[in-house]
């Protein structure tokens, strides 16, 4: 059955108090009537061209082009459209956030639930460009497809339970017969729909086909949440929108609620991809409505809504049993081979392996040109003598720190592939993640991950920000450092000494987690080797232990000597040189 129009009402409209709704001025309507007709000729879901039912221009402001914020916006795009559809794990569904204050985005898509990938992307495209052409340059908008949903910010919405941009959206055609049963046929469907959903499918999705007596049609359901929410607030979202149905289209042969937590659609024909996941039969009018029955075509099961027998247990037991003896002879096997791993000389690290592994974490100078802005002014992060550090996002998301060695820099290729050859083996919270390296057009670059607090020199010596760090804070960042230490002398797979450990070395997290960086003088020791000798004494003085200043001799015990420096500058919130009181003090550790 075919709807003959399109009643379409927006939540933004309808006052609480009166529930009463404001109909779409005519153009709304017409562009709603239209594109439902085609659908109703073309109603499967791999139809490429997918039917748009509303779209909401944002009122937070607008952004001009060409700007961070017209950059961001389309590294968001692109990450939300690879994300959603390169995995089978994700169900079509894709969360980001980009950039910073002032031109943070935050964005959401989300496609039906019974549209692989490829369509799911086909529809993505076209709403990220009938969006840019129907809310040019707003910094908010909302569109809403048949199969996939869009919606992007400069404000927080990912975690937000208001639903003041639902749209719902009706047919005017009424059903033929008694519009209190078919009410309550509906009803019946979709709460039962939406029970599947929330409690029985990972996807948070479910359909449902309602069997009627011969006096009314066959009646079909969908119900779909966002997959990162819980099972009772996906409940709660789709029985609020099941509500709101029955005040609006009261007998009406489909109707439909759509936001971007979740979206309901009832109607009398088959509008979604494959069986329906629950097949049910319409209950006797005097008689309570039965329990939904799922087909067995699709099975889901859910453990924790079903009474557990013995049998259960026993299988869950001999399970975990077997997973225990497999996870314990695994252990055994990879403690044999650290131990024949130890017994081995120390790797060699030969021009070809450092080729082989340079290679394999190469990034491409286009990419990080975009990732950056081009090293955009407003993107630096901070300069010191090695040169420039830029703030940027990958085509994927991930926020990186750009350091771009200056020609002037004193850190030379050598060390630059040092760097990057250990700190690419290495792998520990308070260590801070190398990504790769970019060497193109005389460039030197090092990609790390980005750490939002910058280098702890920059809060400890600065007068306004060293309130930040309160004595917890402190203690925090201490235990941090000497665990990263313990980490490159003891528990890594090689030994490592820094060489050059002070306060402009450590970064600092978002929660204030302390990261060793900068490598580029570290030396890597045999694992029964104590200390070596260098005519080359490299580091910054004041750090530098006296044995290693005045005879080139380092070892674990030098890094442990920068330390007790950095600890006393921590507590004391004073650099070490910075202490001159009279010609006897030279430093902050003593005389």
């Amino acid at each position: 059955m075919i709807p003959s129009r399109l009643s379409i009402k927006s939540s933004q409209n309808i006052s609480k108090s009166e529930n009463s709704f404001h109909t779409m001025n005519f153009s709304h309507q017409l562009y709603a009537l239209l594109s439902t007709f085609l659908l109703a000729l073309l109603h499967s879901p791999n139809v490429n061209a997918a039917t748009m039912p509303y779209h909401i221009c944002g009122t937070t402001g607008n952004y001009t082009a060409n700007t961070t914020y017209d950059f961001n916006l389309r590294t968001l795009f692109t990450n939300l459209t690879t994300a959603a559809t390169n995995s089978s794990t994700n169900f079509g569904f894709a969360k980001s956030i980009v950039g910073s204050i002032p031109s943070e985005i935050f964005g959401l898509v989300l496609c039906r639930g019974d549209v692989n990938n490829s369509v799911c992307y086909s529809c993505l495209s076209q709403a990220i460009r009938d969006i840019q052409n129907l809310c040019p340059h707003n910094k908010e908008s909302t569109i809403y497809y048949d199969l996939c949903l869009l919606r992007f910010s400069n404000q927080n919405f990912l975690s937000s339970t208001d639903d003041t941009q639902q749209q719902v959206i009706g047919d005017e055609q009424n059903i033929t017969g008694s519009q209190t049963l078919f009410d309550s046929y509906v009803h019946y469907l979709m709460t039962s729909t939406a029970d599947y959903a929330a409690f029985r499918s990972s996807k948070k999705f479910g359909t449902a086909q309602l069997n009627q007596s011969e006096a009314y049609p066959e009646i079909y359901g969908l119900a779909q949440c966002r997959p990162d929410m819980s099972d009772s607030d996906c409940a709660s979202c789709l029985n609020g929108q099941i509500g709101v149905i029955p005040q609006l289209f009261s007998g009406k042969t489909g109707s439909r609620s759509l936001s971007f937590r979740c979206n309901i659609r009832y109607d009398t024909f088959l509008f979604y991809k494959g069986g329906s996941f629950l097949s049910l039969t319409a209950p006797n009018e005097n008689a309570p409505a039965p329990a939904p029955v799922a087909t067995p075509t699709n099975p889901v099961t859910n453990p924790g809504r079903k009474k557990t027998s013995a049998s259960t247990i026993l299988a869950i037991t001999i399970t975990l049993v077997l997973a225990f003896i497999i996870l314990l002879g695994i252990y055994f096997c990879l403690l044999h081979k650290r131990k024949s791993a130890l017994k081995k000389p120390l790797l060699n690290l030969s021009d070809s392996e450092e080729n082989i592994n340079v290679e394999s974490l190469l990034f491409n100078l286009s990419v990080l040109r975009v990732a950056t802005i081009n090293f955009a002014e407003e993107n630096k992060l901070g300069e010191g003598g090695f040169g420039a550090v830029y703030k940027g996002i990958l085509p994927d998301g991930r926020e990186i720190a750009v350091k771009k060695l200056s020609e002037r820099s004193s850190q030379g290729l050598g060390e630059l592939k040092n760097e990057l050859l250990l700190v690419a083996k290495l792998q520990h919270k308070n260590l801070v993640r190398l990504h790769g390296v970019c060497l193109e057009d005389q460039e030197k670059l090092l990609v790390y991950e980005y750490v939002a607090n910058k280098s702890l020199d920059q809060i400890l010596f600065d007068t306004e920000k060293r309130h930040l760090l309160d004595w917890g804070r402190r203690y925090k960042i201490i235990y941090g450092v000497a665990r990263g230490l313990l980490y490159l002398h003891e528990d890594s797979q090689f030994r490592i000494i820094h060489r050059d450990l002070k306060a402009s070395n450590i970064l600092l997290d978002a929660e204030m987690n302390p990261k060793i960086s900068d490598f580029g003088l570290a030396r890597l020791f045999g694992r029964d080797q104590t200390r070596e000798f260098t005519r080359r004494i490299a580091g910054t003085f004041g750090y530098i232990s006296p044995e290693y200043a005045m005879h080139g001799q380092f070892s674990i015990k030098s890094d442990v000597f920068s330390y007790g420096v950095l600890v006393l500058e921590i507590i004391s919130g004073k650099k070490n040189s910075s202490l001159l009181e009279n010609e006897e003090i030279d430093h902050l550790f003593g005389k």
